[in-house]
């Protein structure tokens, strides 16, 4: 008999999908996510690996996660703590019980719940009956049986059924978000379009699964977000790797250039590469090199030859990108290097976050080899930033480096579908053939050389890593000469800050304290700043997503706040680059390296201590 259903408006729920790699719990918080978008809710998401690729099941290790974030109100992280956790086994609930609200409701598969998967877990004792879920909701659901039951007739095997899991738990949340459960089977039909068998499976599980939930007392309670009126236009979800590799495609459409991808996959920027590969009908190239040093290299003969170049790694293969560089950034010639940053040294921690590849971006060159470096700040400006480093590049003629990262590139958000006109044009300085043609010639302005590219007579050259002649381009090993090179190099990178937009302050134009991030840290700070400014509180922010060379009127808008806290998910590296910059101030730090984003709450606290708020 159904119970009688409450339905309750709320502004915005945090939900964490949890379980063993194999239980589909990024799959459920993609297809959740997707819903979200179809119906108009604003959303953040993150999903959170293990690092292990084969982590034993059931344990601490080998737990993954999805959280979604989705709202009424603009939503800029993926949230703090959950409002809805669902927990496949015992070990995905011991490692999320810390990340969920008080009060929040756990959806549990039951059946996991045996005195085996305690003792993988290292649990003493259950925790269905030990009082640690006390204050929570509690949703018991036997689901693997009732999965079984469902489809018994079907001829499946017992593997291939248990894997239908994750449905039956979307049917439920669909239930109790008051969604139509056709949007769910839609995704099942688009998801397993070739496989029959499979879409009917799932579609079932997916219906009992909202049906069971229409029983149940504990979900006698359920909830309506509703749709947010702020964003205009179209919008659809779509991942931080996704974006950078259609912001890269948009570039090549808008400067009429073929685009070549050399890369060599890597965690967690492979998708970039494998997003590409997809669309050979817009005449999009992509190489899967046999190394880093082959993916760039690949890339740099591309550039020689006329095309948008790119290459695309994580912070170990950056390393091993350094010397071919150095090698694009004296032949001054157009290249994006995407890196999306994860957690390190080394392989470090592969499928977590970090910020901590900066420095290594900024100067992890030999020799003076200046290089712009811009960051991405959400998973749909990846696209705009994306573009942006494309446009530097080939206009500015230089090497680009584009920092994202795990949290960026794997997470999702709703991105507004641009109308490619509004993109403008990217200009290429390509040589026009005359016999009188030096490739080393500058613009007096810019200090840009122009592109020429082989075949073309009339703007023969010669090219290499030796240094070059000023102006004629032939190898010159004159000391002057190269101290002028070097020179008039550095200046045209600088000269870039002129092209950028005015640097945006949010809050008071002056004051006590002027937040300070870049990058991804933008939503959570955003967030908290936010908070303490409606509070009253005398509070700015700026985040930043150009890097190097820094915007031209950074000190003006430093000098007019009494302290500076520079928020970064690193040691300092960022607040190391600022003292560098503007030696003038004093900044403050608040630094996290635990391989995860920062939270709204911590960061709140921080400010609480340097504004001394009771």
């Amino acid at each position: 008999m159904a119970t009688k259903n409450n339905k309750i408006e709320v502004e915005r729920m945090v939900i964490k999908f949890a379980g063993d790699s194999g239980d589909g719990m990024q799959l459920s918080g993609t297809q959740f996510s997707d819903a979200a978008a179809f119906i108009g809710n604003d959303l953040a998401t993150f999903p959170d690996f293990p690092s292990e690729i084969r982590a034993p099941q059931g344990t601490i290790a080998g737990v993954s996660g999805f959280q979604v974030h989705i709202g009424h109100a603009d939503i800029n992280t993926s949230g703090d703590q959950a409002d809805v956790l669902v927990a496949m086994n015992p070990a995905a609930l011991e490692y999320n019980m810390k990340h969920c609200k008080p009060g929040a409701t756990i959806i549990i598969d039951l059946d996991s719940f045996t005195e085996k998967a305690f003792k993988k877990a290292k649990l003493d004792s259950n925790p269905l009956e030990n009082g640690s879920l006390d204050g929570f909701i509690v949703v018991k659901a036997p689901v693997t049986s009732l999965c079984r039951a469902t489809l018994k007739e079907t001829g499946l095997d017992s593997k291939t059924i248990d894997k239908t899991r994750n449905q039956f738990v979307a049917g439920l949340l669909s239930f109790m978000f008051n969604r139509d459960v056709k949007l769910g089977e839609d995704f099942i039909k688009e998801k397993f379009a070739k496989k029959p068998k499979l879409v009917d499976a799932n579609v079932k599980v997916l219906r009992a699964g909202y049906n069971y939930g229409d029983t149940i007392e504990a979900l006698s309670t359920t909830y309506i977000v509703n749709p947010n009126m702020n964003k205009k236009g179209k919008f659809r979800n779509i991942t931080g790797n996704q974006a950078t590799a259609w912001g890269l495609m948009a570039a090549a459409e808008r400067s009429g250039l073929n685009f070549f991808l050399g890369s060599y996959p890597i965690t967690p920027a492979t998708d970039i590469l494998a997003e590409l590969s997809l669309h050979k009908a817009l005449n999009i190239k992509t190489f899967q090199a046999e190394d880093e040093i082959a993916g760039i290299n690949s890339a740099i003969g591309a550039a020689y030859a006329g095309n948008l170049a790119a290459t695309t790694t994580s912070g170990p293969g950056l390393s091993l990108k350094s010397e071919a560089l150095g090698l694009a950034f004296i032949t001054e010639l157009p290249l994006v290097v995407v890196n999306v940053m994860r957690g390190g040294p080394s392989t470090g921690l592969p499928t977590k976050t970090e910020q901590t590849d900066l420095m290594q971006a900024l100067w992890g060159r030999n020799g003076e080899s200046p290089i712009p470096v811009i960051a991405a700040s959400s998973p749909s400006d990846c696209f705009d930033y994306a573009f942006e480093a494309s446009k530097i590049a080939v206009e500015h003629m230089t090497p680009v480096i584009l920092l994202t990262d795990s949290y960026l590139g794997n997470g999702s958000g709703l991105w507004k579908i641009p109308n490619m006109e509004d993109l403008g044009d990217i200009k290429s300085n390509v040589a026009k053939p005359n016999a009188d043609y030096m490739p080393f010639v500058r613009d007096k302005e810019t200090l840009v050389r122009q592109w020429a590219w082989p075949g073309n007579p009339g703007t023969e050259h010669r090219v290499g890593g030796l240094e070059k002649k000023d102006g004629k381009g032939s190898v010159s090993h004159d000391p002057k000469n190269h101290a002028l090179m070097t020179k008039l190099r550095a200046e045209k990178v600088m000269k870039i800050a002129d092209s950028y937009p005015k640097q945006l302050v949010y809050g008071d134009k002056e004051g006590d304290l002027l937040v300070v991030g870049w990058g991804s840290s933008r939503g959570a700070i955003f967030d908290a700043f936010t908070e303490f400014h409606e509070d009253g509180h005398n509070i700015a922010f700026t985040n930043f997503n150009y890097m190097f060379p820094l915007p031209n009127d950074t000190a003006d808008i430093f000098k007019k706040y009494k302290r500076i806290l520079v928020c970064e998910l690193n040691s300092g590296q960022f607040a190391h680059h600022l003292r560098t910059a503007h030696p003038e101030f004093t900044y403050m730090q608040y630094n996290k390296i635990e391989a995860q984003p920062f939270m709204v709450s911590e960061l709140k606290q921080k400010f609480n201590e340097i504004l001394e708020v009771k």
